[in-house]
């Protein structure tokens, strides 16, 4: 017994092996944290392989109870039993895959044990598929709302597996072999079992921690840069941000430039990398002018003419505005190290982050030049106090569910990019406005979980053309003032009908009212004391006069059971070149 438990021990360790360099892959990991249809099937595949790999890699046993060992069974005889390590993949495939993955794992390995075998013992095939089923059942029950159940609940399951085998084996071979192998079987399955888990635990903790840490440094860094970038991509702004980038990073040195010239470097190399001076490096060049991220692990490939260059490796990501390249963010080391991942995404976040604030500074010097351009200044325009609350709720997201802030992180960036692709023309689908809202509200909805319900009532085509963030302007003045000092029971109906030649658009509440001093002067002149949504509805109906005359102007009523916003417009249609449905 104790020389087929060393025997098992070493078979024990080839998997854990096997599973230790499978869990490194980010394509294994993606695949066990959704149960979808097609990770279902790869981790099938995948746990198929192993299960054959158990039963190759097992001890003989021979009928007159010897061990034979061979490091690869290639035949069994009908009358030698194995002991493997089957048994653990089993059950590690229905903790991990569920129910169903469980029952066809054990399917495969029943089927090559009995085919390998001499097609005896076919009692393997069911017990194998009973396991993998019944495991995979009661792993969902356990776990709870986990993604596996806990380190005691493996242990107990593995154990269980085993038993249910341990007894199919008495039924039809008697007691000398459950004698020869039932505690080594049970003993190693049971630890394999738990450490397997324990491996998948740990890395995707890890993941979700590195995740956490590499969000939180990109607002940090964000946050701390948005007043510079906000006016523009200058040699003043970039030297601040470059600034604040290596003091809060721990790169030996961070540059900016813009086409074709360096805006900004501060740290090692700056004596020949100067502000205002022509792109040096052959690695900077070809990432402004492919408009794709560059590594480069040598100074050879940085490409510095210079020859005493301190800098030896750099990660070089192109600032785009409108997928156009304005310029370059540049980080460098001078020890010969490879970039981390950690280091990576950083990098990549932040010129992510750089290039939408870069664009809304952009539009907003552009949309101040004429009186066109005043109007789409104020369309786009990011209001700072809801860039601000949205990362202080993100950050505090990230402290109690990691995911969820990762969602929320991608709503603000798909507000942001919506704000300036829209922003640049007077009118919009019907598709593209819902879009924003639901960006926008997305985001309000983390800050004030179930405060408010948006239901539309809409007759028209999403192709119906509107003036851009006309409904987003109506959302965001009920969700900050009709609903004050109630938390549940909002609701905004947002109704758009065909009535003859115009687009009727109307938005209503069930909030509070508009008191009768604000009423009169309500979209027709700036608010101040508002809050601010009085100078967006002021801007809004000057719009709306602009493209469609004082027939199209905001009418407002009021009453204690809310206010209702309407407009009519010329009903029209976007082209079907133009239409992004």
């Amino acid at each position: 017994m104790f020389n087929l438990f060393i025997l098992l021990s070493e078979r024990l360790g080839i998997i854990m092996i096997l599973a230790f360099l499978l869990v490194n892959m980010r394509f294994f990991r993606d695949l066990i944290e959704k149960r979808t249809l097609k990770s279902q099937i790869w981790l099938f595949i995948i746990f198929s392989l192993f299960v054959v790999i158990a039963n190759l890699t097992g001890v003989e046993i021979s009928s007159s109870k010897e061990i034979v060992t061979p490091l690869i069974l290639t035949e069994l005889p009908q009358s030698d039993s194995i002991a493997n390590t089957r048994m653990l993949v089993i059950t590690t495939a229905s903790l991990t895959a569920g129910p169903y993955v469980g029952l066809l794992v054990g399917l495969v390995g029943g089927l090559h044990r009995v085919i390998f075998g001499g097609f005896s013992d076919y009692f393997y095939i069911v017990s194998s598929v009973l396991i993998g089923y019944l495991i995979g059942v009661l792993g969902d029950k356990v776990k709870k709302n986990n993604l596996y159940p806990s380190t005691f609940w493996v242990a107990v399951l593995s154990f269980l597996a085993e038993l249910i085998q341990m007894a199919f084996i008495f039924a039809f071979h008697g007691f000398g072999l459950i004698k020869l192998i039932f505690v080594p079987m049970i003993l190693l399955n049971t630890i394999g079992s738990c450490l397997f888990i324990e491996i998948l635990k740990t890395y995707l903790s890890n993941e979700r921690q590195l995740r956490a840490v590499q969000t939180k440094d990109v607002l940090e860094l964000a946050n701390k840069t948005l007043p510079y970038f906000r006016h523009g991509l200058d040699f003043d702004s970039a030297e601040h941000v470059c600034k604040i980038i290596k003091k809060y990073t721990n790169f030996d040195a961070v540059g900016l430039t813009d086409r074709v010239n360096v805006l900004a470097h501060v740290g090692a190399g700056q004596d020949h990398h100067i502000a205002g001076e022509p792109v040096i490096t052959d690695l900077s060049k070809t990432v402004i002018a492919s408009g794709h991220e560059k590594l480069a692990h040598s100074k050879e490939e940085i490409g510095c003419p210079h020859q005493d260059c301190p800098l030896t490796s750099a990660i070089v990501c192109p600032l785009q505005v409108n997928k156009k390249t304005i310029g370059a963010l540049k980080l460098y080391f001078c020890a010969e190290q490879e970039m981390t991942v950690v280091e990576e995404n950083l990098v990549r976040g932040l010129a992510m982050i750089f290039s939408g604030q870069l664009a809304i500074g952009i539009a907003e010097q552009q949309t101040s030049l004429v009186n066109e351009a005043e109007i789409r200044a104020l369309q786009v325009q990011i209001n700072p106090h809801f860039f601000f609350n949205a990362i202080n709720t993100i950050g505090a997201l990230m402290r109690v569910n990691v995911s969820e802030a990762h969602r929320a992180l991608m709503q603000l960036s798909t507000f942001f990019r919506l704000s300036l692709k829209n922003g640049q023309a007077k009118e919009i689908t019907l598709d593209q406005e819902k879009r924003y809202v639901s960006a926008y509200t997305g985001i309000e909805e983390l800050r004030f979980p179930h405060k408010f319900k948006i239901d539309y009532q809409i007759s028209v085509p999403d192709s119906t053309l509107l003036p851009s963030f006309c409904l987003q302007i109506f959302v965001e003045n009920a969700i900050k003032h009709a609903f004050k000092g109630r938390k549940t029971g909002n609701k905004i109906i947002i109704n758009l009908s065909q009535k003859k030649d115009y687009l009727q658009i109307l938005v209503s509440d069930n909030g509070v009212g508009i008191k009768p001093e604000i009423l009169k002067r309500l979209g027709q002149e700036p608010i101040s004391e508002s809050g601010g949504s009085g100078t967006a509805l002021y801007n809004l109906n000057k719009r709306l006069i602009g493209l469609y005359g004082t027939n199209s102007q905001l009418h407002i009523k009021t009453g204690e059971k809310g206010t209702t916003f309407q407009t009519e417009i010329p009903l029209k249609q976007a082209e079907k070149n133009d239409f992004e449905g």
